[in-house]
């Protein structure tokens, strides 16, 4: 595969250089290619991901900000009409009011702000991100311990480690292996839109660290006795880190505590 003369390092690219992967990357994004969903590409690169991609989707923007790579990813396509190759940050994109997909190998310097985008987008319907292993495992759970950003987002999106990938895959090759991150709008979510504000000041409030200990934390807004009550439904032990508590726990934390 072709690639451009040089890369930019502080636009962190590292291009998928593997059909095969971006074959897996396609399906795990399109599950059902017979939806023909509406997808949104971060980071079309050299195109390696939206060939893969197009042949599942009704309508494909691939958005790519190098701007040195637009003309080459506007000739590849010419001919596919339902391809739009957006020159431009994805990062300032309008969100579609329709159900849209978002699938992109993620420049990792900049995964935090699309993983945020995402979340902020009412017609999200899911998206599936190529991202350092490190970040993938962290923020679905696979080392055993689970984030604020994780937990707090829990009753409306869930969040899977859906494959690993091996760093050789890419050009040039980065230090690190990648993870595929899928994030998945829940269609009925796990609490009352009532109860959002509430969830996230609790979850906010456990990881704030402040008296040392989740049950601490908890305590400076609850009764003793309620945190004492909700970590026995739970089946927590009293000091157990706050990390180490899975979303599904933390349901039965609010459930009690807001009863």
């Amino acid at each position: 595969m072709a690639r451009p003369s040089h890369t930019s390092r502080a636009l962190s690219q590292n291009f998928l250089a593997d059909r095969a992967t971006a074959e897996h990357l396609a399906r795990l994004a399109v599950p059902l290619p017979g939806d023909r969903p509406l997808v949104l590409e971060v980071g079309a690169g050299q195109g390696a991901l939206t060939v893969a991609l197009a042949p599942r989707c009704r309508s494909l923007r691939a958005y790519e900000i190098d701007h040195r790579l637009v003309p080459g990813l506007r000739a590849r396509f010419r001919n596919v009409p339902h391809i739009d190759v957006v020159s431009g940050d994805f990062l300032r994109a309008r969100p579609p009011q329709e159900p849209f997909s978002v699938a992109g190998n993620v420049p990792y310097s900049r995964t935090a702000d699309i993983v945020a985008w995402c979340l902020r987008a009412p017609a999200l319907t899911d998206a599936t991100l190529l991202t350092q292993l490190e970040y993938a495992r962290k923020r679905t759970g696979d080392y055993g311990r689970w984030t604020l950003l994780t937990v707090r987002s829990w009753p409306r999106h869930e969040w899977r480690l859906v494959a690993r990938v091996g760093r050789t895959r890419f050009r040039p090759v980065p230090r690190v292996d990648a993870g595929v991150i899928r994030i998945e709008r829940r269609r009925t979510p796990l609490l009352a839109p009532v109860h959002h504000d509430g969830w996230r000041r609790l979850v906010e409030l456990g990881f704030s660290g402040v008296g040392g200990s989740l049950h601490a934390s908890l305590r400076r807004a609850h009764p003793r006795h309620r945190v004492d009550a909700a970590f026995r439904a739970a089946g927590l032990d009293r000091g157990v880190l706050v990390g180490e508590v899975p979303p599904e726990r933390w349901l039965t934390l609010h459930q009690v505590l807001t009863a």
